[in-house]
């Protein structure tokens, strides 16, 4: 059995794709916790898929970053490669690479290219790694502007090993998850997927390419005021994606995005890209996911990156609540839930806030389907079918209490006149009056949550916001708005879905002369492999000089053979004759093909 096709342990085969999901066959408690709104996203990795130029080209990839990386990247990269095993020699399967992870306590899902950011968050969340399915072309290899295996795997994964940047990564994740978004955040998302979508395809029309390349910037430029997502994006992006670490003036990679770029990787470390220290205003620095970056940002150790993340979460609705996180929550127009004091958490699309005389929220109105949950578990009967046409609820204290009414007892009720089975009337003193037969009080953890009431009016400077006509009223309870967040409390439950994209990657269709490439890839392979010395390399070094002269990634292979075996030297020099040529007609592959002499020639003398 060949090498790329060897199973591990947690799978039947690499090139085998089972019926189930991976939960259901990997154990792994990560994967098995993955909510239902996360489980859409997973898609089947098709391992058969990549061809032997797919593997060969992750071997290059991961023999030049190998190289460099290990003068150039934190100490942890390369510690982890070594604690987790991933192969240089060709792409792991994702049951691999699981298997690799729980080693560290993470596992990984395949997706479908870019997915939303609070999706992509939320699995972090959870210590599920993102890892895209697809692999990068062989003209990306330095760098792809989309996300492939070999971001995901060679860059990730290994830092991973480091428990404090681990825990910094579950920590974004679960911030990042709550964080409030925009509409503009979700079509910038869309565009730069499209954008990626096309610079991987081998026949994109240049116009179309362009088009979508200015319709990226111009969303980037006309974000507005950038939502709680678009700052701590930047932030995972600086950190996660690109980040450096150590001394300002001569900083360690860390971030996947350049470890897995053979380009960048050697580029970010020149005064071609300015260094500046990492901070709560780097949230501040857009980026563009299409092109190498300007600037990059040095932390002096991973605790920092935590202390940073704890000073933006502290700005974050999610921690202050408030008229000011309502407010984004207004502006947001998407499903956010708002925390009671008393923990009620009330989700739906929070469309209008009223005021009491010194600004703070009064009563608040949800539009369309809502739901009200207790510890992120929607309570029994409160679900979106059933306030189906929106919620609307008070906040703020009693007129003439003593304490907030969610910490009342039925005693301290009873002394204002609110009894359960009894007509009550609750004077805010904001203004809001509720007026109505009290059914029913529910509480949690010794807080009233929720007062039910019937034959019920409600009121606030005399505009009426219900009516006994339109039912019941559910009451929330609280006195302060604590929280604010995006997304439902209790996301199965309201069925919260991140619409996957519509648009899929684009799966390559190979033509005959193509797959006559991939053929002599395969031999190649077989040949170092199985180490031998025999003339059949010299019949499949022939055909690549007389049919793929185009190609130079298996010349270099067969040249390494040549080499490190010492054999048929005579040939030797017309495969340098032939990369030397092509390093002289078409510049663009002058550095990998030297990159790539030069590591045969480091370990042929060796």
């Amino acid at each position: 059995m060949r090498q790329d096709q060897r199973p591990s342990k947690a799978e039947p085969a690499a090139g085998t794709q089972p019926n189930r999901p991976i939960w259901e066959i990997v154990d792994n408690e990560n994967l098995k916790r993955l909510p239902r709104h996360l489980r859409q996203f997973v898609v089947d990795q098709q391992y058969d898929k990549y061809t032997p130029i797919d593997h060969a080209v992750w071997r290059y990839v991961m023999r030049q970053n190998l190289s460099f990386l290990k003068d150039h990247a934190h100490e942890a990269y390369v510690d982890g490669l070594r604690r987790t095993g991933i192969s240089v020699e060709r792409i792991p399967s994702i049951f691999e690479m699981n298997e690799i992870l729980a080693r560290i306590g993470w596992a990984c899902v395949t997706v479908d290219g870019f997915i939303p950011p609070a999706a992509f968050m939320e699995y972090q969340a959870y210590r599920v790694l993102v890892v895209a399915a697809d692999m990068r072309q062989i003209n990306h290899i330095e760098y792809t502007p989309a996300p492939d295996i070999i971001h995901e795997a060679a860059g990730h994964a290994p830092i991973i090993a480091d428990p404090e940047y681990a825990e910094y990564l579950r920590r974004i994740g679960e911030i990042g998850a709550r964080a409030i978004s925009s509409r503009r955040d979700f079509e910038l998302y869309q565009a730069i997927r499209h954008l990626s979508i096309l610079k991987e395809m081998p026949d994109a029309d240049p116009a179309e390419v362009e088009n979508s390349e200015r319709d990226v910037m111009e969303r980037q430029q006309n974000l507005g005021t950038p939502s709680e997502m678009a700052k701590l994006s930047r932030l995972h992006w600086w950190t996660v994606e690109y980040g450096l670490i150590g001394d300002l003036n001569n900083p360690k990679i860390y971030g996947a995005g350049l470890l897995s770029s053979i380009g960048e990787s050697a580029n970010c470390l020149t005064d071609r890209v300015r260094k500046l220290p990492y901070g709560l205003d780097t949230a501040e620095y857009a980026f563009d996911i299409t092109t190498q970056q300007p600037q990059l940002f040095v932390t002096p150790n991973f605790q920092h990156l935590i202390d940073v993340l704890e000073q933006f979460a502290d700005t974050m609705a999610l921690r202050t609540g408030g008229a000011e996180g309502l407010e984004k929550a207004v502006e947001c127009n998407n499903v956010c839930t708002a925390v009671y004091s008393s923990g009620l958490q009330v989700t739906g699309r929070i469309s209008k806030v009223l005021s009491g005389k010194d600004g703070q929220p009064a009563y608040l109105q949800l539009s369309g389907p809502s739901a009200l949950a207790v510890d992120f578990k929607q309570l029994d009967g409160q679900g979106k079918d059933y306030h189906k046409d929106g919620f609307g609820s008070p906040v703020g204290k009693i007129r003439g209490a003593s304490k907030p009414l969610e910490r009342m007892t039925d005693s301290d009720l009873s002394s204002l006149g609110i009894r359960q089975g009894a007509k009550s009337w609750i004077n805010f003193e904001n203004g809001v009056v509720v007026d109505g037969h009290l059914d029913r009080i529910l509480r949690h953890n010794g807080n009233i949550v929720l007062m039910t009431f019937t034959e019920c009016r409600v009121q606030k400077d005399g505009m009426v916001l219900f009516q006994p006509s339109w039912g019941v009223y559910d009451m929330a309870v609280g006195e302060n708005i604590v929280s604010v967040f995006c997304g439902a409390a209790d996301q199965d439950a309201y069925e919260q879905v991140s619409l996957v994209p519509r648009e899929r990657t684009i799966k390559q269709v190979y033509d005959d002369r193509t797959i006559a490439l991939q053929g002599l890839y395969r031999e190649i392979r077989n040949y170092r492999e199985e180490n031998r010395t025999d003339d059949a390399i010299i019949r499949v070094w022939e055909t690549v000089r007389r049919e793929h002269s185009d190609d130079w990634l298996a010349a270099l292979e067969i040249l390494e053979l040549l080499l490190t075996r010492n054999i048929y030297p005579e040939r030797t020099q017309a495969v340098r004759e032939f990369l030397a040529s092509k390093t002289s007609s078409q510049p663009e592959l002058k550095k990998l093909i030297g990159d790539g002499l030069r590591l045969l020639e480091t370990r042929a003398a060796a």
